[in-house]
């Protein structure tokens, strides 16, 4: 998406050899246009897949996947990633690992929110190792409803989850792929 590879090579900050900052735009201080733009061009590549719900993880991914919901007129569920005393037991569980964060959280969806044969549209910022997407099919085959596809923001190629993904056979679409960084460039593919 050109757009959006414009504002990342504009605005995105590189940090290190593996991390890019788009907080300006995307996951800090959101641009609700191009947020717009993106779910448009998502509702575009999955226009032909039946979609109940979109699924993120808290909490980066809720905007995007607010704004791609829209276009499907389905709701948005999000995991959580820790337990609110308004929640239940009564949940969907999984262990996911954030590479940003260098973190393990266990992550949490209501049994209400995900029921069988439910067809789940998965919406996130980045892929980066894939821990998160893992987490979230995890969840999705917990409640026994199908994952009809994936669709990323920004990928990091280079960091290869890509290939866990497709070995899944579930159609992954990401709208910025970055190759790498280089003195403190970013390379997109």
């Amino acid at each position: 998406m050109k757009l959006l590879k414009e504002r990342i090579l504009k605005d995105g900050k590189v940090i290190g050899e593996d991390i890019l900052k788009v907080d300006s735009f995307l996951n800090h201080q959101v641009d609700v246009k191009l947020l717009n733009e993106m779910g448009k061009e998502f509702a575009m590549r999955f226009k032909d897949t039946k979609v109940d719900k979109i699924l993120t993880i808290e909490a980066s991914g809720i905007g995007i996947a607010c704004i791609v919901a829209q276009y499907f007129d389905v709701p948005v569920v999000f995991a959580k990633k820790h337990k609110g005393l308004n929640m239940d037991n009564s949940v969907y569980e999984t262990e996911v690992f954030s590479f940003t964060k260098n973190t393990t959280y266990n992550v949490r969806v209501a049994k209400d929110f995900i029921t069988p044969n439910e067809k789940i549209l998965i919406i996130d910022d980045f892929l980066a190792n894939g821990k998160a997407i893992e987490g979230l099919m995890d969840i999705i085959n917990q409640g026994k409803a199908e994952t009809v596809g994936i669709g990323i923001v920004i990928e990091k190629a280079f960091q290869n989850a890509r290939v866990d993904i497709e070995n899944t056979g579930v159609r992954l679409e990401s709208l910025a792929i970055i190759e790498g960084f280089k003195d403190g460039k970013v390379y997109l593919k």
